[in-house]
């Protein structure tokens, strides 16, 4: 989906990193938890998504929970490159085993967590501490995704807040953060913003679940 680049940076001039609002005419109002679980499905109840230093070299854990290494993690880099999992990871061999299908599975999710739900400003690479939280599948599914996905796209905003404050310059084009959330929620408290030719809100539903969709 391609980001609404006028209303995030409006939403955005008018974020205040004190209260964690928006700051508009008819007063103060905020994405909310529930928003987030009504809009996109995430789990807002669960475990924190908090990593622990590992003890491991970046590389060992790549090659532990991925099967292979990028050649340009080197050194103390944290970091992949979504590109090189998109193209490593394409094609799912037939004769696959078991460990094999979790690598490229992981691979997957990793690739969403860093493009989707948790990307940086650049939106091209994921931080590897993101891997370990999806070692063990059981122990993912009890992370509170979406509250951790709130609190990322608060701080977020709050550093393109305090940017175009020092600077005058708006980075809304290059917010990290899940900046599709942003505009669901705009679009659903602000129903005259909503496009009105576009034919995903034609044929959507009034029951849609995750609103999202």
């Amino acid at each position: 989906m391609n980001p609404d680049a006028s209303l995030i940076t409006a939403l955005v001039e008018r974020w205040r990193p004190e209260t964690s609002t928006f700051h508009l005419p008819c007063g103060e109002i905020t994405i909310t938890l529930e928003d987030v679980v009504t809009l996109s499905g995430l789990a807002i109840d669960g475990d924190a998504v908090v990593v622990d230093i590992p003890d491991e070299e970046w590389s060992a854990i790549c090659l532990r929970l991925l099967g292979r290494v990028p050649v340009d993690l080197v050194g103390g880099v944290a970091v992949v490159r979504i590109v090189w999992l998109r193209v490593e990871f394409s094609h799912l061999p037939e004769d696959a085993s078991q460990e094999v299908i979790e690598q490229f599975a992981r691979a997957y999710a990793l690739s969403l967590i860093g493009g989707v739900l948790f990307p940086d400003r650049s939106g091209s690479t994921v931080h590897l501490q993101y891997l370990l939280l999806i070692e063990d599948w059981q122990r993912a599914g009890r992370f509170a995704w979406g509250a951790a996905v709130l609190s990322y796209l608060y701080r977020e905003m709050g550093r393109s807040t305090l940017h175009i404050t020092h600077t005058g310059t708006s980075l809304a084009g290059d917010l990290g953060g899940w900046v599709a959330l942003l505009q669901f929620w705009a679009w659903e408290r602000f129903p005259h913003l909503t496009p009105r030719d576009s034919e995903t809100r034609a044929q959507a539903t009034e029951d849609a679940s995750p609103r999202g969709l």
